[in-house]
């Protein structure tokens, strides 16, 4: 999950319809008559406009292809995806009604929860299945390694937990490393400098680190296939707009799913529409996509039961939550319950 869009948010300030002009008078009633029926019907048929806030991200894929292919407007809805260069600042721009919702990673929203944010994930998007990962040098064998290296990462971001949760598992933690603070899109120049023998990231930078030298220069030592579904991205909304537009966020996750569809029926022009949006190649594009897992609607109710597995949020919540907890990013671990609303998913899949 991701931490930078290709282009800076710029705020456009609450997203809303257009308010229609009444401004003729009427001169013969009949005609009045038909002219405003003709003015409501119209009124009627135009889309809700709704923003949703996202960063650059091959997950996220069935939605680059629902914008470009405008597949909203059959459920009589123009959305715009809003491009953040920080996912962080995502959550604010919910709050403050900037954009309507937005896509965040599932820790994001443990943390929102965690400081009293009325946040919740609506449908499950994708985990990142490889599409995360720490790559290092040739002197670099094994996460153990780590110790007392340099690393590149983004603090408070999913890099930042993929690391936490790698060093967890040969018991070290961050006092045993050097962090150095760079956005993941650093990460490939850093390492090609020889300013650092390891670094966080995630695709398109995953991609070009490992190109360098041939494809013999750098190796992942650990990735999100690791752990799938601790790195989850999810669909978000506020508790307002779950109330007030119910009806808008359905269709929205019903033109996702018809993304996907698309993206499944014509792989190769869906490349094309995706890897424009990354700025990236088709080829690319459909190489990085193996490095995530975009949830079937089948398979969504999964991640909101109870379950040991790391794909239901039970599980990997709680390890998010612990992770969180003593890094000091939040002082307790929200109630799973409060982080998601399951009712969209169990609706569309009945």
């Amino acid at each position: 999950m991701k931490l930078a869009g290709i282009f800076p948010f710029s705020s456009g300030g609450s997203a809303s319809s257009p308010a229609p002009s009444w401004r003729a008078r009427l001169l013969k009633p009949a005609l009045g008559v038909a002219l405003a029926l003709g003015a409501a019907s119209s009124m009627a048929a135009g889309p809700t406009t709704m923003k949703i806030g996202t960063v650059v991200w091959i997950g996220y894929g069935p939605f680059y292809v629902a914008e470009a292919l405008d597949l909203y407007k059959k459920y009589n809805l123009k959305v715009s995806l809003q491009v953040f260069t920080d996912p962080a600042l995502i959550p604010p721009a919910i709050a403050s009604g900037a954009v309507d919702g937005g896509m965040l990673t599932y820790d994001q929203v443990v943390g929102q929860v965690a400081a009293g944010k009325a946040m919740k994930v609506v449908m499950p998007i994708d985990y990142s299945n490889g599409g995360d990962a720490i790559v290092a040098d040739g002197s670099i064998g094994k996460v153990a390694d780590f110790k007392g290296k340099k690393i590149g990462y983004n603090p408070l971001s999913p890099s930042d937990f993929l690391l936490s949760y790698a060093l967890k598992t040969v018991n070290l933690t961050e006092k045993d490393i050097t962090p150095v603070s760079m956005t993941p899109e650093a990460v490939p120049a850093a390492m090609a400098s020889g300013q650092l023998p390891i670094g966080v990231t995630y695709e398109p930078s995953l991609s070009q680190i490992l190109s360098q030298g041939g494809g013999k220069k750098f190796k992942v030592v650990f990735s999100s296939k690791d752990a799938p579904g601790l790195i989850a991205d999810v669909l978000v909304f506020d508790d307002k707009m779950i109330k007030a537009k119910p009806t808008e966020i359905t269709n929205i996750m019903k033109a996702y799913l018809d993304g996907m569809a698309y993206m499944k029926s014509k792989p190769d022009e869906a490349a094309k529409i995706i890897g424009k949006f990354m700025g990236v190649s088709a080829k690319e594009a459909k190489e990085q996509m193996s490095g995530v897992y975009n949830i079937p609607l089948a398979e969504m109710p999964k991640a909101f039961a109870k379950g040991k597995e790391t794909t239901s949020y039970y599980a990997s919540g709680e390890v998010i939550g612990q992770l969180l907890k003593a890094k000091g990013q939040i002082k307790e671990v929200p109630a799973i319950e409060a982080t998601f609303d399951a009712s969209f998913v169990k609706a569309l899949t009945k």
